[in-house]
Parts: C-alpha cells; structure tokens; sequence
C-alpha cells in the first residue's frame, strides 16, 4: 500500500472576484505563476486556465496590471 487516505478532500470553489485576486498576483515583486499557485495551494495549470477562461469573458487581459510612471529625463542638452 503506498498512502493512506487521512480524510476527504473537498474540491474548492473559487468566485471570479477571487480568480482575479490570484491572477493578479503574478508578477507583484517578482512573483511567478508557479510561487503564487504554490501560496494558493493550486496547480499552475489552473491559474494559466482561469486566465484563458476570464479573458474570454473580457474580465482579463494581459496587461490588466500594467502601471506607467511617469519619468522625468531633466533639461535636454543641445
């Protein structure tokens, strides 16, 4: 016998609100898909198919996180 099963594992449901969240996640201070899965205790799979699946819905895109600064290059020199 090589396990033993300790319990009943319940499947997750998880709302598009908190898809989002997680989705989101990815790329915030370097974070990879596969370190905010493994916070998540989900599979990267499952983000990469939440993705698929909100972005036919029009609730994601790919750069639905993008933020732009603005920069200050100072005085152009002539």
């Amino acid at each position: 016998m090589l396990g033993e099963v300790l319990g009943v594992e319940r499947r997750r449901r998880w709302s598009e609100d908190e898809k989002l969240e997680i989705l989101s996640e990815v790329g915030v201070g370097g974070a990879s898909v596969t370190q905010v899965a493994q916070r998540h205790e989900i599979t990267r799979s499952q983000i990469y198919g939440w993705r698929r699946d909100l972005k036919k819905k029009g609730l994601w895109s790919p750069d639905r996180g993008t933020v732009f600064l603005p920069v200050d290059f100072g005085e152009a020199r002539t």
